[in-house]
This record gives C-alpha cells, sequence and structure tokens, in this order.
C-alpha cells in the first residue's frame, strides 16, 4: 500500500519512514508542512496518508485541514491521523461524512508498534481506529443524538468497537461471552437506525454515528 507520510519533525518523520516500510508500506512522499502535504495528496498516486495535525506555518489544525481537502477531492480517501493534540471541531469533520477509513491516534498513547501498524492496515481497509481519549474529548461536545438511546453496557461496547476490535476482543475486554457481545452489537445497530444493507458497513457507520456532530 502506497503512503503519503506527513511530519514536521525530522526523527519522528524518518522514523515513521522506517517503521512503515519494514512493514511492507510503501512511502511516495515525506513532507514536513501543509502547503507540501497538499500538493502530495493531490499529485500522488497514495491509498492514504499518515500525518500530524499541527504542521508549518502556524502549527495549529493545517495537517488535519489538509487531510478533510484530500477526502473531498477523494471521498472515503483513508487517512491515519497522529497527534499529540485532539481538535475537536476538526476531528468531527473529518467523521462528519460517514464513509470510513479513518484513525485518530495520539502520539503519547500509542503503546506498541503492532497496534499502531495495524491501526493503519485498518484504516486503509476502510475501518474505524479512534484513541479512547479523542472519543470522549469529542463526546463532550456532542449535541443530543440517537446514541443517547444507548445503554451504559452498549457504550461501552461501541467505543471498544471504535478501537477497532473484534467481538473476540470485546468480549475479553468486558468479560463477557461473544454471545452477549453480539447481543449488545445488534440491539445498537438498531438503536441507531441501521439497518442490514448489502454495501455498507454497521459497524463503521455505527461509531462514525456516535462520534459525529
Amino acid at each position: 500500500m502506497r503512503l503519503v507520510v506527513a511530519e514536521d519533525n525530522a526523527l519522528l518523520r524518518d522514523g515513521l519512514i522506517r517503521l512503515l516500510e519494514a512493514h511492507d508500506f510503501t512511502v511516495v512522499a515525506a513532507v514536513d508542512n501543509a502547503v507540501a502535504l497538499g500538493t502530495a495528496l493531490a499529485e500522488q498516486d497514495a491509498d492514504g496518508a499518515v500525518l500530524d495535525v499541527r504542521m508549518p506555518p502556524t502549527f495549529t489544525d493545517e495537517g488535519l485541514k489538509a487531510a478533510i481537502d484530500a477526502r473531498a477531492q477523494r471521498p472515503g480517501f483513508p487517512v491515519m491521523v497522529l497527534s499529540q493534540y485532539v481538535e475537536q471541531l476538526y476531528a468531527r469533520e473529518l467523521l462528519a461524512s460517514g464513509e470510513g477509513a479513518v484513525g485518530y491516534l495520539l502520539k503519547d498513547r500509542v503503546a506498541r508498534v503492532s497496534e499502531f501498524v495495524e491501526g493503519v492496515r485498518r484504516v486503509l481497509a476502510g475501518g474505524t481506529v479512534i484513541d479512547p481519549e479523542v472519543i470522549a474529548t469529542i463526546m463532550a461536545g456532542r449535541n443530543q443524538e440517537p446514541v443517547d438511546r444507548l445503554t451504559p453496557r452498549e457504550r461501552d461496547v461501541l467505543a471498544l468497537m471504535a478501537e477497532g476490535r473484534s467481538n473476540t476482543a470485546i468480549a475479553a475486554a468486558l468479560f463477557v461471552t461473544e454471545k452477549a457481545v453480539a447481543k449488545h452489537t445488534n440491539s445498537i445497530f438498531t438503536k441507531l437506525d441501521l439497518p442490514v444493507a448489502p454495501d455498507d458497513n454497521r459497524r463503521v457507520r455505527a461509531v462514525l454515528a456516535w462520534l459525529r456532530i
């Protein structure tokens, strides 16, 4: 898979390139500012991007804005955000399309390289991988939504779905059976008005419905 990497810290950028290429990704462009990122996303035949939020020239939210612009041009373009910060407004906008293929991880909370690599693969496959702290920050400013119908346990299940976990992993984390997880999952789909559809991934849609405005 071909990736664009955007990170202004030279050591971290080089480390990301080496790490990704060691796991069979091809880095087609590695940039250190938002202007170069926009150009790379427009010109390179990339399958996705791994990017920081705060980049030159203002170090505020340039990377996230570039990702949103890229997905406006290419709906569903896979983006893994790797940042030290949660930019609530633009994080919501990134998730609001409901198309999936989005990750948002906090640098200081990535405990294992294998988890990060698997997260990138999941995003490239159309899934979502969202850090729990990102979820908490977005939820804190959320308006009333259908997700308010969910029970506390259903919210626990949905939060683990947002991290990209399977039913087996969710069952282990919550100390319940997979059958119980499947029951909660079906209830979530019903309460969020997500009927079975051949072209939709209801797990992804449920997570995005929970996170977006």
